[in-house]
C-alpha cells in the first residue's frame, strides 16, 4: 500500500512552509531516520526525516515550492515488495501549494504561546490525531522510529509515554526532543498537538483597511508590491495577538554604567587565550548585552513573583530564568533563548549568545531554541536609540527594552558630574505583573547593573 509523506508541522504555530530541497530522488530506498528533505519555516531551515521504510515512488512537490500547507502530501513511498510505479499512481496526493493571497487583508487567528503554557500547566488530555496519527492508548504497542527510540533511551525518556505526531501515531525524533526540552512528556504532547486547538485571539475592534482600499490611496505605477514571506506574516500575527490580548504597561529607569563598563574591560583583559582555526584568540569577549542578560535573569530570581506567565486558569510560576534575546535577521527578527541564564557565568552566556545569533541569521535554529522562555531583552542601544518600549512576546509577562549608554549630567550630593547612563523600559503584562511588582523587578535589575560584581558571585 502506498505511504504518503506529508508536510510536517515543525512548530506549534506552523501553517505552511517552503520545500527548500529534496535530499532523495525517485527510486531511492529510505529507512526510518533518514534525512529526506529540507523545509524552510518562518524562522529556520530544518531537516525532515523519514518515519517509514520504502522506495521513493514519487516526489509530489518539487524542490523550491513555497507555501506548502501542513499535512499536504509531498511525496509517496512504495512499501516493501510494492511496485513503485503503481504506488505513484495510487498515492492519495493532496493539494500542496497554498492558495494565492486574496487582495483583501485579513488577520489569521493566531496560535497563542499562552495557550501552550496553559496546556503545560494543566493535566494532559488525550491527544487528538495529528497528520493522520492515532493516539497510543494503554496496552497498545508504541510505534517509534529507531532514531527516536535511541534518543529517548539516551535521555532516559520512556518512549511509550511520548505522544507521536508521525503517521499512525508513530513517535519521531521531534516528539522525543520536545519531551526532553520541555522537561516532561506532558509538555511534549501539548507542543505537538494541533495548533488549531488553541483559542483564537480577540478580533480587533476596528476592521483593518483592505488591500484594495490602501492601494487606491496611491497613484497606479508609483509603487511595487512585495509579497509577505512566512516570517513577516508570523511576526504580524504575533504582534496583533500581543497588542490585542495583553494589557501592556511600561516602567522606565535610568541605570549608571560606569562600574559595569570598568568590570567588563577588566574581565575581557583577563580572558585566557585559546587556539582556533584562525590562530590564538581570547576564550571570551563580553559585551554589555551579555551582562544585561545576566542581570535580568538574576533580577527575576530576586523577584520570583515576576518570573511568571499568564493563563486563563492559572499563573505559571517559572523555576528558572530563561531569557530570550531579540536578534535582527533579514526580513524580521527572532528571539533565541539563553536557558537558565541565572545559573550561567558571563563567559558561557557570551559564547552561547554568539552561537545562537550566528545560527539565527543563518536560519538554523531549532524550534526549542527560540520558543518559550520566561522573559526577553531587546537592545537598540547599538543604533543610538535612547529609549523605547518593546512589545511583549507571549507567553512572557515582561520584556526589557534597552537604550544606548551615553554620557549625561547627573546630580550626586548636590554636585553635578558626568556619568554613563542607560535608560531601560520594562513592558509588563498587567494581568501577571502589577505596577509595584514591576517596579520591584526593575529596581532589582538596576541594583545589579550598578553593582556588577554581584554577577560574579
Amino acid at each position: 500500500m502506498p505511504i504518503n509523506i506529508t508536510m510536517p508541522a515543525l512548530s506549534p504555530t506552523m501553517e505552511e512552509g517552503n520545500l527548500a530541497k529534496w535530499l532523495v530522488k525517485e527510486g531511492d530506498k529510505v529507512s526510518p531516520g533518514d534525512v529526506i528533505a529540507e523545509i524552510e519555516t518562518d524562522k529556520a531551515t530544518m531537516e525532515v526525516e523519514a518515519v517509514d521504510e520504502g522506495t521513493v515512488a514519487k516526489l509530489v512537490v518539487p524542490a523550491g515550492t513555497e507555501g506548502v500547507k501542513v499535512n499536504a502530501v509531498i511525496a509517496i513511498l512504495a512499501g516493501e515488495g510494492e511496485d513503485a510505479g503503481a504506488a505513484a499512481k495510487g498515492g492519495a496526493a493532496a493539494p500542496a501549494k497554498a492558495e494565492a493571497p486574496k487582495v483583501e487583508a485579513k488577520v489569521d487567528a493566531p496560535k497563542t504561546e499562552a495557550a501552550k503554557a496553559e496546556a503545560a500547566a494543566t493535566p494532559a488530555a488525550p491527544k487528538p490525531a495529528v497528520n493522520g496519527a492515532t493516539p497510543v492508548t494503554a496496552g497498545e504497542r508504541t510505534f517509534a522510529s529507531p532514531l527516536a527510540r535511541r534518543i529517548a533511551k539516551d535521555a532516559g525518556v520512556d518512549v511509550a509515554a511520548v505522544t507521536g505526531s508521525g503517521p499512525h501515531g508513530r513517535v519521531v525524533k521531534a516528539d522525543v526532543e520536545a519531551a526532553i526540552a520541555g522537561g516532561g512528556v506532558a509538555k511534549a504532547a501539548s507542543a505537538a498537538a494541533p495548533a488549531a486547538a488553541a483559542p483564537a485571539a480577540a478580533a480587533p475592534a476596528v476592521k483593518p483597511m483592505s488591500d484594495d482600499a490602501v492601494l487606491k490611496l496611491f497613484e497606479q505605477g508609483s509603487y511595487d508590491l512585495v509579497p509577505h514571506d512566512n516570517m513577516r506574516k508570523t511576526i504580524a500575527r504575533r504582534l496583533v495577538e500581543a497588542k490585542s490580548t495583553i494589557p501592556h504597561f511600561y516602567l522606565t529607569l535610568d541605570c549608571e554604567l560606569d562600574a559595569l563598563l570598568k568590570l567588563r574591560s577588566e574581565l575581557n583583559a583577563a580572558a585566557p587565550m585559546k587556539k582556533t582555526e584562525k590562530g590564538d584568540a581570547p576564550a571570551y569577549k563580553l559585551s554589555v548585552n551579555d551582562m544585561i542578560i545576566k542581570a535580568m535573569a538574576q533580577a527575576l530570581v530576586a523577584v520570583p513573583d515576576a518570573n511568571a506567565s499568564w493563563t486563563d486558569t492559572a499563573m505559571v510560576k517559572h523555576k528558572h530564568a530563561d531569557v530570550g534575546v531579540a536578534v535582527s535577521i533579514p526580513g524580521g527578527l527572532i528571539t533565541p533563548i539563553v536557558r537558565k541564564a541565572d545559573q550561567k557565568t558571563l563567559s558561557v552566556i557570551s559564547n552561547e549568545m554568539k552561537d545562537l545569533a550566528r545560527r539565527a541569521r543563518d536560519r538554523k535554529l531549532k524550534p526549542e531554541e527560540y520558543q518559550g522562555g520566561t522573559t526577553a531583552v531587546s537592545n537598540l542601544g547599538m543604533f543610538g536609540i535612547k529609549d523605547f518600549a518593546a512589545v511583549i512576546n507571549p507567553p512572557h509577562a515582561t520584556i526589557l527594552a534597552v537604550g544606548a549608554g551615553e554620557e549625561r549630567a547627573v546630580v550626586k550630593g548636590g554636585e553635578i558630574r558626568i556619568a554613563t547612563v542607560m535608560s531601560v523600559t520594562l513592558s509588563t503584562d498587567h494581568r501577571a505583573v502589577d505596577g509595584a511588582l514591576g517596579a520591584e523587578l526593575l529596581g532589582a535589575f538596576k541594583r545589579i547593573i550598578e553593582n556588577p560584581m554581584t554577577m560574579l558571585v
